[in-house]
């Protein structure tokens, strides 16, 4: 793309030039006077339709670079939404599918757990299944824990929810998020990654590992 030349280098350059004819005009006399003033307005009126121009042409140019810049946006949004993230699906297709398993409260925020899930490198099934387990919400009512508190893992926090010990969240999608964050930081990345290491730490009950187990089944399945 040719690159213009800007309107304060034109200006400069029409100023030089004007002060030059002007010049000359003192130190030649009343003769050239006239002469010199018919030139003056010559070039004036050049300049003008010049700038004029410069300025549609610039304005031409910025337009066209908006326009391929909003094309490689849209190019690269669509190479992130085909792109496979888990078990050959991409994020919209992992996103519907945890949401067949998500009523009440958590109905429609498969893609919200499919993007963290990704985001944090945690087993989006694995994850889901203790959601599931813990919130109640696979029975069609979740807890009042993640109805009042947006609190979807059971997870304990300084900001309280009531007097239970356990944290609330001030949305779901940040319940959603410190979820995930939790699982990534106190389990996944010390290397418990399978439900029976996780329910070491995470439950107390001897066969919570069982019943992720259950939960993560009919999730693959569906």
């Amino acid at each position: 793309m040719k690159k213009l030349p800007s309107v304060k280098a034109i200006s400069a350059i029409i100023a030089i030039f004007l002060i030059t004819i002007l010049s000359a005009n003192l130190i030649d006399g009343n003769e050239k006077s006239s002469q010199s003033e018919k030139s003056v307005a010559s070039v004036l009126v050049a300049s003008n339709g010049y700038i004029h121009e410069t300025l549609f042409e610039d304005k031409a140019n910025r337009e066209l670079l908006a326009i391929q810049e909003n094309e490689k946006k849209k190019e690269a949004l669509l190479k992130e939404q085909e792109k496979r993230v888990y078990d050959g699906l991409t994020l919209e297709e992992l996103g519907k599918k945890l949401d067949k398993h998500l009523k009440s409260t958590l109905k429609g925020y498969g893609r919200v757990f499919a993007k963290y899930a990704v985001k944090y490198n945690v087993d989006p099934y694995l994850s889901l299944a203790i959601v599931l387990h813990e919130t109640g919400c696979n029975s069609g009512k979740c807890s009042g824990l993640t109805s009042a508190c947006n609190n979807v893992g059971g997870m304990k926090g300084n900001i309280q929810c009531g007097t239970t010990g356990y944290a609330k969240f001030k949305s779901l999608e940040s319940g959603i998020e410190a979820f995930y964050k939790n699982l990534s930081q106190n389990y996944y990345q010390k290397g418990l990654t399978t439900p029976e290491k996780i329910g070491r730490k995470y439950a107390e009950s001897s066969t919570w590992a069982s019943k992720i187990r259950y939960y993560m089944q009919i999730i693959k399945k569906s």
